[in-house]
């Protein structure tokens, strides 16, 4: 990678992880210290996250982490439950056992997490993308899965954790799972599999949205 890439990469790992969380400044210099590197890839690299979303410039401030609301994260989820439903539903019936088992798989890793005394929540996130990966991954329309993978990665960038801001809904999404990869087992109707996957992701958003309100206070 170029030296512009490792800083992206460098920097977008620790927003993601909230190792940088919102408001934290991104000193140029101070930076590219850490990488031994002139502040010119880096600044490329900020420039690069910039047009993400993930960075915002301040006045008398500079660059830093985004700070976030729940707009974003509503439109964001609400975008990623029509394309993934959908990208979900064609893949369906192209599924093989094979498939269904490994699907299934991940979801007991998943469910091994609930159990646990504290949710790792990043870990449990990892997971839920894999599971969503394997059962879309033979549909045929290339511009729809981008389009998944692209709404994923923006919550990444949003340093979106859901599980970890509403740790209950990691039991519902197991349950939720197992319900879909049921459905799709018993060769239903795609119409039927693109309902209930949009949905799952639709549930989601909205425990997270009803949290947001019930406490008050701003997505973190």
């Amino acid at each position: 990678m170029s030296k512009s890439q490792q800083a992206y990469t460098y920097l977008r790992d620790r927003i993601t992880s909230g190792a940088f969380g919102p408001g934290y400044r991104l000193v140029l210099g101070q930076i590219a210290t850490e990488l031994g590197f002139s502040t010119v890839p880096v600044r490329e690299a900020i420039r690069m996250l910039e047009a993400e979303g993930a960075v915002t410039f301040v006045h008398n401030v500079g660059a830093q982490v985004t700070m976030l609301d729940s707009g974003i994260y509503h439109e964001t989820m609400e975008n990623l439950s029509l394309v993934e439903g959908f990208a979900t539903a064609q893949s369906a019936p192209s599924l093989t056992a094979s498939d269904i088992a490994e699907a299934r798989e991940i979801n007991a890793q998943m469910r091994a997490l609930t159990e646990s005394d504290t949710l790792d929540a990043a870990k449990f996130t990892k997971l839920n993308q894999a599971f969503h990966g394997v059962l879309f991954q033979h549909c045929e329309n290339s511009h729809i899965s981008d389009l998944v993978r692209r709404g994923w990665h923006r919550l990444e960038t949003l340093r979106e954790s859901s599980f970890g801001f509403v740790p209950g809904r990691s039991v519902e999404s197991v349950n939720e799972h197992e319900a879909l990869v049921a459905l799709i087992e018993s060769g239903a109707e795609p119409a039927e599999v693109e309902t209930v996957a949009r949905q799952h992701r639709l549930n989601t958003m909205n425990a997270v949205l009803h949290s947001i309100e019930a406490k008050d206070t701003s997505f973190p």
